[in-house]
């Protein structure tokens, strides 16, 4: 078996302040298939918030607001999730995590043992920030830097980003005409690491650079990150079902490219 970890966020999850229920099947479609394919799959999913934002339209600029949607929408987008992995006999499972998990050995193995259990059962566990108690992420990584942590820990062969970012490029494609993305990449530089975040909408917190973190922390760890559509999934059905890399980028460390 193949033990993976799928991230997929808020720009990708939402449309017009509402979950996207479309590119969710979507998404659940693709799990579905990778299952078949003798793939385990985590899915860590953004989107509690903005599930939130649609039954009590708060002022999301706050902190605490964002935490109180966060708790109205969690059980919200589990549901969701819960009736389109039904249509193909698949259970699915929450888990909310807070950051200061991965500093505990105890915790981390605790959590671990959970999550094993889960896929061993043919359940896909589905893994978010504890918005509710934990800010960071809100704030900052949009689940970024959690799905590289539980990709690490959790001793899983890959971290697949779906993302509004379709891949890496050598120049930011919204403004250069000529920007082209950048297939594999084994080093990212101090500058590229420290660049100011920016968030794609109204919902995301992250943007490229928290993805850059999070590829290096795992090319530091021997581990491998995937970055592709969230929008269309052709790139990263075709990366991990037929073994073709025709878009999207691979971060890998310089012994494995």
């Amino acid at each position: 078996m193949k033990k993976i970890v799928i991230k997929v966020g808020s720009h990708v999850l939402t449309e017009d302040g509402r979950i996207a229920r479309e590119r969710m099947m979507a998404l659940v479609a693709l799990i579905s298939e990778l299952k078949t394919q003798k793939y385990e799959v985590i899915l860590v999913s953004s989107g509690a918030v903005a599930a939130g934002y649609t039954q009590l339209a708060l002022d999301r600029k706050k902190v605490a607001n964002k935490q109180a949607l966060a708790a109205i929408g969690q059980p919200l987008l589990l549901k969701m999730y819960q009736e389109k992995f039904a249509q193909y006999n698949i259970l699915c499972s929450q888990i909310l995590l807070s950051a200061d998990v991965f500093d505990s050995r105890k915790a981390t193995a605790h959590a671990k043992i959970a999550v094993d259990t889960l896929l061993a059962n043919g359940v896909v566990p589905i893994i978010n920030e504890n918005d509710t108690v934990s800010i960071e992420e809100l704030v900052f990584g949009d689940n970024d830097r959690l799905s590289a942590h539980v990709a690490h820990y959790f001793d899983t062969q890959m971290l697949v980003i779906l993302s509004d970012i379709d891949a890496f490029y050598d120049k930011d494609p919204n403004r250069y005409d000529d920007a082209e993305g950048r297939a594999v990449v084994t080093h990212l530089s101090s500058e590229e690491l420290e660049a100011e975040h920016t968030p794609s909408n109204e919902f995301a917190t992250g943007g490229i650079v928290t993805k850059l973190q999070s590829a290096d922390f795992l090319m530091k760890h021997g581990r491998k990150m995937f970055l592709a559509s969230g929008f269309d999934l052709s790139d990263a059905r075709a990366f991990l079902i037929d073994g073709e890399h025709h878009g999207g980028t691979l971060f890998t460390s310089q012994k494995e490219a």
